[in-house]
């Protein structure tokens, strides 16, 4: 025989499982995708256990005969497409055809459906892909579909699943996501035998936007550019939050993960939102689909244009026209496809060395698109009443004997730059990034040892956050309390903040509890241990003074002692360089001497 065989139906419909059906909320949306394509008006979710022991979907669609039920549990079998060409048009959720086979290869799954004109419908029964066990049954027009004890015959992937907190909230954010996509339809969600949710029929998207964010002001915004539309409800842009997890993107009504539409969206508000900071809200955006490709991720996540960089463009150029008229931003400026132009300081060499490294960080973070590895004009600055504790750093070896605390404190420039006299020439620190540094440093340190000390508030602050982060928190509630964090929720969309780090005891505790979310949300599955270092740098952010501070002399030394007592480095914890030095030797040539 020959070494090549053609893999087993059971085996293929497996391996696209893994593909197509990554958790319980993966099955949400492929079942509630059908139920919109076989035009529901109303469609129940039922899940409990967080959806690994049961997931229902029913929906009053248009159901389906016995012939197309056991149909539409055999691979790559679809009403959606029929020739290679509808790939370029597709207007439907579902097209490939694999969701059902895939579902029911790795769980009991029953189905029952009734067509319109039909005196009966039909059940069929699957566990774990193996023959369907079908028969007649009752019941009303649409489709039921149950999925019990996911992945109960795949235990290596069953164990990789969530608390159930966090796979209720997965479940959640989905609803919402086609909540958002289709307002005209009523959506219901109950868990372990609870209604949770219910977003009732509305009359347009922005209705369903009011009603989902009932506790933001947000302002609509509608656009034409072309073939390209685009239709908006945003918060203003102190409502912003690090990452990109309070604004849902949605492509000819199918909601989206795109990193390059969420930069567009939070480039139209130009630069009163700091880099790395996301609005809150909502953006459909409506092309021809033939300039469209949604067959470019297994479950349909993640969505490319033919003219990815016009895109880019009208979204930005187009909601910034609205956004200015609502929240009174500043012009745009520079064309946001442009790179953006960061001249060099004249007179200043950067060191060689450790900077040299962080530029390499900096410019590694900007080509990668990640603007929230290196925040742009909002320099940490010294934290507010407190030094706090981490490294600038010169860029050339440091003497035995050579400190910090040597320099000679000259002037502030700018309300950013320290300009000190060394014993070799002029350096100039960034204090913002230096304070940060200092900050991040003494986070870290107590973090390793007790944990961080916490300052309890008088009064608790709630703070709305989506079911997927209130998940987040509650599954890693001791870790989040080692970072001086203490938080309980209130609901499974809002959490009550009794405590915030001592260090920032100055800081919003509601920024605080947002960005801790968002960088351990931004860590895409790894333990919450391993973001501890990107969430205590972005907490350091908020203990240190900003760009713009005015710093005393006094100040400004016992920064530059602070910056002795931590490890030697050339950046701060997002890769910036800290100090830039120019020789006294530099200078004479630079002046003629």
């Amino acid at each position: 025989m020959g070494r090549i065989r053609k893999l087993s139906d059971d085996v293929a419909n497996q391996i696209a499982a893994g593909e197509v059906v990554e958790r319980p909320s993966s099955v949400v949306k492929e079942l509630v995708e059908n139920a919109l394509d076989a035009e529901a008006t109303r469609v129940v979710v039922d899940v409990e256990q967080g959806g690994t022991t049961l997931v229902r979907v029913t929906d009053d669609g248009v159901g389906m005969g016995r012939d197309d039920a056991m149909l539409c549990l055999e691979r790559h079998a679809t009403s959606k497409i029929v020739r290679f060409e509808d790939l370029t048009r597709i207007g439907t959720f579902g097209f490939r055809g694999e969701a059902l086979p895939s579902i029911a290869s790795v769980s009991r799954l029953t189905l029952r459906t009734r067509a319109r004109d039909a005196h009966e419908g039909v059940e069929i029964e699957i566990r774990g892909g193996g023959a369907p066990d079908v028969r007649p049954a009752g019941g009303a027009t649409g489709t039921t579909i149950e999925v019990r004890d996911l992945f109960f015959n795949v235990p290596a992937r069953r164990k990789f699943l969530k608390a159930t907190a966090t796979e209720s909230a997965h479940v959640g954010d989905v609803l919402l996501g086609m909540a958002l996509a289709r307002p005209d339809v009523t959506f219901v969600l109950s868990r372990d035998g609870r209604p949770v949710r219910e977003y009732l029929r509305a009359a347009s998207r922005a209705e369903r936007a009011r009603a989902v964010m009932s506790g933001e002001k947000l302002a609509e915004c509608r656009a034409e550019r072309g073939a390209l539309g685009v239709e908006a409800m945003l918060a203003p842009p102190e409502r912003a939050r690090a990452g990109a997890t309070g604004l849902s993107v949605l492509v000819n009504g199918r909601p989206v993960r795109d990193r390059m539409l969420a930069r567009a969206v939070a480039q139209a508000y130009g630069s009163v939102l700091e880099g790395g900071r996301y609005p809150l809200g909502v953006v459909w955006i409506d092309v021809p689909p033939e300039l469209v490709d949604v067959n470019v991720h297994p479950q349909k996540a993640e969505v490319r244009f033919a003219d990815a960089r016009g895109v880019f463009d009208a979204v930005t150029r187009e909601l910034h026209g609205a956004l200015a008229t609502a929240f009174g931003l500043p012009p745009l400026g520079p064309h946001p496809q442009a790179p953006i132009h960061r001249p060099p300081v004249p007179t200043l060499r950067t060191l060689e060395g450790p900077a040299a490294a962080a530029r390499a960080m900096v410019t590694a973070a900007r080509d990668a698109e990640r603007p929230e590895l290196m925040p742009e004009g909002n320099l940490f600055a010294l934290g507010a009443g407190a030094v706090n504790e981490e490294i600038p750093a010169t860029e050339a070896p440091r003497e035995a004997n050579a400190a910090f605390a040597r320099l000679r404190y000259v002037g502030q420039v700018r309300g950013t730059f320290l300009v000190c006299e060394g014993e070799d020439g002029l350096y100039v620190l960034d204090q913002h990034a230096a304070a940060e540094r200092v900050t991040f440093d003494r986070l870290k340190k107590t973090h390793a040892i007790h944990g961080v000390a916490m300052q309890r508030l008088l009064v608790p602050e709630v703070v709305e956050l989506s079911p997927s982060e209130v998940a987040i928190l509650e599954e890693n509630a001791d870790e989040v309390s080692r970072l001086g964090v203490e938080v309980r929720s209130v609901g499974d969309a809002a959490v009550a903040v009794h405590g915030v780090p001592r260090l920032l005891a100055r800081a919003e505790p509601a920024r605080i509890v947002r960005d801790l979310v968002a960088e351990v949300s931004r860590a895409a599955g790894r333990p919450f241990r391993g973001a501890v270092d990107l969430v205590l740098a972005t907490m350091a952010c908020h203990g240190s003074v900003r760009a713009g501070d005015a710093l005393s002399r006094e100040e400004v030394e016992a920064l530059l002692v602070s910056l002795d007592r931590v490890d030697f480095s050339g950046h701060c914890p997002h890769g910036r360089p800290l100090v830039m030095r120019m020789t006294f030797g530099e200078l004479e040539r630079r002046v003629g001497r």
